[in-house]
């Protein structure tokens, strides 16, 4: 009895293991409008540890992500993304956070499109 409790432990163990990815690729839509608001979401997502690469893309609002499941996971990501004042689709940045953008990074208000305004 012993050695099949034994087994199954370690099968279960092992299927957990090799379920989370090492170099997992995803998406995720972030609010912003600008570069400004480019470099704020990478460099938020990339001080995730567990965060490979980000990419987000200005037009469209996808943020790319490489990352280590054995490190991190998706929340974890759009947490640091609120905490900077970014809104994800599960998550709201607070009003204090939202505050602290540049005003000309205030997506909430309209939906002009201001990244040839300034580079940062």
């Amino acid at each position: 009895m012993r050695k099949i409790v034994t087994i199954i432990a370690m099968a279960v163990f092992t299927t957990v293991t090799f379920a989370q990815e090492k170099n997992k690729k995803l998406t995720m839509e972030v609010d912003g409008k600008c570069e400004m608001c480019k470099n704020r979401i990478e460099k938020a997502a990339l001080s995730v540890k567990g965060v490979k690469y980000a990419l987000w893309d200005i037009p469209s609002h996808e943020l790319l992500l490489i990352i280590d499941e054995r490190k991190t996971d998706p929340m974890k990501v759009k947490t640091a993304l609120v905490a900077a004042g970014h809104d994800t689709k599960e998550l709201k940045a607070t009003k204090e956070a939202y505050d602290s953008v540049h005003p000309c990074c205030k997506y909430r208000e309209d939906n002009t499109d201001d990244s040839e305004k300034h580079q940062d």
